[in-house]
């Protein structure tokens, strides 16, 4: 009888443990929110990386919430926000200074072209 009712207690503990985790819909749905805007800021350009491992995270949290493993996808799911945020920095950051690079390529053409006007004989 006590094997019996260690079975059950076990069994219960087992069901407690599942039913805890909750399946986590909201994180998953901010990470793919992060995922989205990550991708309109430049990600797939300037963060490749960083987005890709973003996407792959949460796939896989989406799947572990279909197998209703709440603890994987939440953790999954943090993960993918985070890879996606930084995806979104690194794209911004890359840009910045793609862009600043322009600018001062700009600025010394327009100095070469003061200097040409100075110098020329009129």
């Amino acid at each position: 009888m006590g094997l019996r009712a260690a079975a059950i207690a076990a069994a219960v503990l087992a069901v407690v443990g599942c039913a805890s985790t909750p399946i986590p819909n909201e994180k998953i749905a901010v990470a793919k929110d992060s995922v989205q805007r990550a991708e309109q800021s430049g990600a797939p350009e300037f963060a490749p990386v960083e987005l890709a491992a973003a996407k792959d995270k949460l796939s896989r949290a989406e799947k572990a919430a279909a197998d209703r493993e709440g603890q994987p996808a939440t953790m999954l799911a943090e993960q993918a926000d985070v890879d996606a945020k930084l995806a979104e920095a690194t794209a911004t950051q890359q840009k910045s200074h793609k862009a600043a690079a322009e600018f001062d390529a700009s600025m010394q053409t327009l100095r070469q072209e003061s200097m040409r006007n100075t110098q020329s004989p009129q």
